[in-house]
């Protein structure tokens, strides 16, 4: 199970950097006016969120994983899954913005996606101190 826990983490890890980076890439693209730049961050937004998919749900499927193996219970873990349903519709929220930008149909300001983009840091912390303290 240490092999499982490890590859749980590794790919959190990974899934969780794309989440810092993707909204941090709308900033700019909110921002942007010369259209060869839009398209070159369209592009980088575009090959991250693809790459971000399998990272979600391999760290979504080893972490089942070990809940069903550890049989893993208490109040801390049901809060930490209500977290991880919060980042998971985070995630699809921000495939749903980049089809707006895609369209050109944005109507938020890099302002907005500025405060949006800590949403993820907020959350990681939060679930690392249910996950390391185990409060309740």
């Amino acid at each position: 199970m240490l092999w499982v826990k490890a590859l749980h983490i590794v790919f959190v890890t990974s899934w969780f950097a794309g989440l810092f980076y993707l909204p941090r890439i709308f900033v700019n693209l909110a921002m942007e006016q010369d259209p060869n730049a839009y398209a070159r961050l369209m592009l980088m937004a575009n090959k991250l969120n693809r790459f971000m998919q399998p990272l979600a749900w391999l760290a979504l499927g080893f972490g089942l994983w070990l809940w069903l193996g550890y049989g893993i219970g208490g109040g801390w873990l049901h809060a930490k899954l209500s977290f991880v349903i919060i980042l998971t519709w985070y995630h699809y929220y921000c495939g749903k913005l980049l089809r707006q930008f895609e369209a050109q149909q944005n109507q938020r300001s890099h302002i907005w996606y500025r405060w949006f983009n800590e949403v993820p840091v907020l959350i990681l912390f939060v679930v690392a101190m249910l996950v390391i303290v185990k409060p309740f």
